[in-house]
């Protein structure tokens, strides 16, 4: 990793990156398991959240001047309603809570350590503000049998399990986006996974609001 450099910011300096991000996410989210076909304007909208929020982050990886690589976090009381209600259903207090957004490199600078990286600044951040019991990600479900699914694919669960994180399904949601073979957006399922940042196993259950856990 000696020719990357890592950088973090947060709030209104993730600004001048934001075209950055985009451009991962679009090339990135073509590849299974998102299949997005994605275009600028949907980009915008969604990008919107961290624009807005004086908490935001984005952790960059640059190889000179280029981005090649971004991982994003929020608070998830900043975030949309769509992302809370799972959590607001299930008795979990949004306001103790950091979202892990997504985590996108471009391949030929994978297996460097970076996704295990993008972790530790990002958890490492909640912990910074001071008021955050846990951290929490969403992945879409896909099935096994699903006709895109390449030969031999490993999901990450494992990676993430490694990490202390917990799949959640009874935290569940449903994003809309358009994937490469469809000619409309429709609703895919997502789930959620958590980690306690004090360091306790998760037990699945979950933190009241107002509580030190």
């Amino acid at each position: 990793m000696s020719d990357l450099s890592i950088r973090r910011c947060s709030g209104a300096a993730i600004a001048p990156h934001l075209d950055d991000l985009a451009r991962l996410r679009l090339q990135v989210f073509r590849d299974w398991p998102y299949l997005y076909d994605g275009d600028m304007d949907y980009e915008k909208q969604y990008l919107d959240t961290y624009s807005r929020s004086p908490e935001s982050l984005f952790v960059l990886v640059l190889d000179g001047d280029r981005v090649v690589g971004a991982s994003t976090g929020v608070p998830m009381a900043d975030e949309t309603p769509d992302f809370k209600r799972p959590f607001l259903s299930q008795g979990h207090d949004p306001e103790r809570i950091f979202y892990l957004g997504e985590s996108v490199l471009l391949p030929e600078y994978r297996g460097r350590g970076l996704g295990a990286r993008f972790f530790v600044e990002r958890e490492g951040f909640a912990r910074e503000l001071g008021r955050f019991a846990q951290t929490a990600f969403c992945a879409v479900d896909r099935p096994p049998d699903h006709p895109r699914r390449p030969p031999g694919h490993v999901p990450l669960d494992a990676f993430w399990t490694r990490r202390g994180y917990v799949r959640h399904p009874e935290l569940r949601t449903r994003y809309t986006w358009k994937d490469l073979d469809e000619a409309e957006p429709s609703p895919k399922p997502m789930i959620f996974w958590l980690k306690r940042l004090d360091g306790q196993a998760d037990r699945a259950e979950p933190i009241g609001v107002g509580s030190d856990r």
